[in-house]
């Protein structure tokens, strides 16, 4: 995104912000001295508190955080000694939201290759099929990357990593974890496993969806030993081996991205005789299978504004998908698909969903708790509970909304600084006339 973009954007997030800001004397807690970076000892009064629990959404509650750990909901909670105390005026509190499916902290320009991480060419140049599950995209996670902040302040506290498909490659594309934007260098929870099917993996495979298959039955015999590892046909080394073992043991997520409803029908096949843990990223047309996915308890992350054919694949798409899905059962959740640029923008996903037909419940929900316990890391993140990280967001209005802001978000009950590569694009720029062209504000002090 060019400079001037940015700075459009970030223009635009902030008369939004300082409107809300303007409405409300909560304002000046927010940015009083009380918000300490160090402070991990917090009430929340007088919220509204979107638990993305069984207990749902509280009226005029209290969240108590102690040492980083949400530690009590209810009402007229008493602050320990030394707690800030925030008064949210009846505003939306929710945990930190899910980014989707992304790169954040692989790719800083997508366009300089030096940039770019979330891939594995290896046997570009050669004719040889090149199959590494054993490639893991955590491993070069940039936790100072500039998308972290622009991101964050959006209310958005976690993501997935995931790995991509590249020429020379292969449709299974590597392993990818969740990572927390709280400045932390390390995953939590298990990998997950990205295998990439359908018309966006034809030159991986043949030109053909059929030898997907094929190769897929392939890797299965190779770690199930019916293919030996000095066949020379064999696809994978040592530690891609013992890393498929794991997976196809059903002990690790498998993510497809997926989206002809034909394809997926075989997926279902193709997993359930072998017993695998799988999800599907995409899914344009998996409302036609709603029933089986629901059968089946394979959690589906769509984009809610795929609604038209934009290829042979999608030629079944609509803005009812997620509804359709959940009605039937069908755990939802949201993402854009590698749209690490605009990975803040999934709370629309989610409102536009909303609109065509889902429940607002199941909207939050797609956006906390089903990522969390589809990717093992509900013990952790994706809802507000006791015992949980005190990963938190006060809202100006509905989270769904477009219109409404992060007035605040907390990652460990420390609260972060709402700041951003595009605040200082909007600060740089938006100041009074001081007889200087727009982008040369006076010096401090001056």
């Amino acid at each position: 995104m060019t400079e001037v973009g940015e700075t459009m954007q970030a223009l635009n997030t902030a008369r939004v912000r300082q409107t809300a800001f303007a409405t409300t004397a909560l304002a000046a807690a927010l940015v009083c001295a009380s918000f300490a970076a160090s402070a991990q000892n917090v009430l929340i009064r007088n919220a509204t508190v979107h638990t993305a629990t069984a207990q749902g959404s509280l009226e005029n509650a209290d969240v108590l955080v102690s040492g980083g750990i949400v530690r009590a909901i209810g009402r007229r909670l008493s602050a320990p000694a030394g707690a800030q105390v925030i008064d949210a005026a009846g505003k939306p509190v929710t945990p930190t939201l899910f980014g989707g499916i992304t790169e954040i902290g692989l790719e800083e320009v997508s366009g300089e290759k030096s940039t770019v991480d979330q891939t594995v060419a290896l046997g570009a140049d050669t004719k040889e099929m090149t199959v590494r599950p054993e490639f893991d995209v955590t491993l070069a996670y940039n936790p100072d990357s500039v998308l972290i902040p622009v991101t964050r302040i959006e209310g958005i506290g976690w993501t997935l990593i995931g790995a991509g498909t590249a020429t020379g490659g292969s449709i299974v594309a590597g392993q990818g974890g969740i990572e927390r934007l709280d400045g932390g260098a390390d995953p939590i929870g298990p990998r997950a496993l990205f295998v990439r099917l359908g018309k966006d993996s034809l030159g991986l495979s043949g030109s053909s969806r059929a030898a997907q298959w094929m190769l897929l039955d392939q890797l299965i015999d190779e770690t199930r030993g019916r293919i030996t590892p000095d066949n020379h046909a064999a696809l994978l080394t040592p530690a891609g081996r013992a890393t498929l073992q794991k997976y196809f043991g059903g002990g690790g997520r498998i993510v497809f991205g997926v989206d002809r409803a034909a394809d997926i029908r075989q997926l279902l096949r193709w997993s359930s005789k072998h017993q695998l843990r799988i999800a599907i990223a995409g899914g344009a047309e998996a409302w036609r299978l709603a029933p089986q996915l629901a059968a089946a308890k394979v959690p589906v992350f769509v984009n809610p504004l795929s609604n038209l054919p934009s290829d042979f694949d999608q030629v079944g798409a609509s803005m009812e998908n997620a509804a359709r899905l959940r009605a039937a059962g069908v755990a939802v959740g949201f993402s854009e698909g590698g749209a690490s640029h605009n990975a803040r923008k999934v709370r629309q996903l989610a409102g536009n969903a909303v609109a065509a037909g889902l429940p607002w419940a199941d909207g939050l929900a797609g956006l906390t708790r089903v990522p969390a316990e589809t990717f093992g890391v509900a013990g952790e993140v994706g809802a507000i509970a006791p015992g949980k990280r005190a990963d938190l967001v006060l809202w100006s209005g509905d989270p769904l909304d477009v219109a409404s802001v992060a007035l605040q978000v907390w990652m460990d009950g420390r609260a972060i600084e709402m700041r951003s590569r595009q605040t200082e694009l909007r600060d740089r720029y938006l100041h009074p006339d001081n007889g200087l062209p727009r982008a040369y504000p006076l010096p401090a002090g001056r």
